[in-house]
């Protein structure tokens, strides 16, 4: 693909699916073209998150007989970086072609990739898992559905488990802004507080930029 920003056209295909009243189509289309060599996933790049890999490096991780879930996985950076401290790892997301995509870059992996939705997740995946990391997914959905997925994240946690959240912020004063990704304000990161899981510590980081950016990185335990 030539001459059309990647951003750009993510937003598009967004546009079009939520016209459609589908707002979750676009992963698909969107992964799918990229397979096809049609399109570039913004957010395909070789490093892990880097508020995922600040908050990793700053404790000792230890996954040894613990599980940890991916949601939304992509292409599987953040999985495979996770899976590297231990934990016996799965990682999803709602498109089919990432799925298959982040499978075949990572042949031999010990990652369980799977395809779910995050609105209707198995059922067997309730307070399951020992770590969660919510990075980005959520922030690439509007309103509706996205109360929905914030409340379904903490409910994958298992007692005694964590939940890491990463998120483009906004100020609860600022207008809502053209996505995807659509910011969240801090109500909205602490609406992750649910289900019996609560709140460790929500931080603002901010970037001066140009631009200025606000991003949310947030840490949530269920009590054992």
């Amino acid at each position: 693909m030539t001459g059309i920003d990647p951003d750009e056209y993510a937003r598009k295909l967004a546009a079009e699916s939520l016209a459609d009243d589908d707002p979750t189509a676009w992963f698909e289309r969107l992964y799918s073209q990229a397979r096809d060599g049609a399109a570039v996933v913004p957010w395909d790049v070789a490093e892990p998150q880097y508020i995922l890999a600040e908050w990793a490096s700053a404790r000792p991780l230890d996954g040894t007989g613990r599980r940890a879930l991916i949601v939304g996985t992509g292409l599987g950076r953040d999985a495979e970086f996770v899976a590297g401290f231990g934990f016996d790892t799965t990682a999803f997301d709602i498109s089919r072609s990432a799925v298959d995509e982040a499978r075949k870059r990572h042949a031999g992996s010990a990652v369980h990739y799977r395809q779910a939705d995050l609105l209707d997740p198995p059922a067997e995946w309730t307070h399951a898992f020992d770590f969660v990391v919510e990075s980005l997914t959520v922030q690439a959905l509007p309103d509706p559905p996205r109360r929905q997925a914030i409340a379904q994240v903490p409910r994958l946690i298992a007692p005694g488990g964590t939940l890491l959240v990463a998120a483009a912020g906004r100020a609860d004063d600022a207008p809502p802004e053209p996505g995807p990704p659509w910011p969240l304000v801090r109500a909205e990161i602490e609406a992750f507080a649910s289900d019996g899981v609560e709140p460790v510590l929500i931080e603002e980081l901010r970037n001066p930029g140009p631009p200025p950016s606000l991003r949310w990185r947030a840490e949530f335990r269920r009590p054992v």
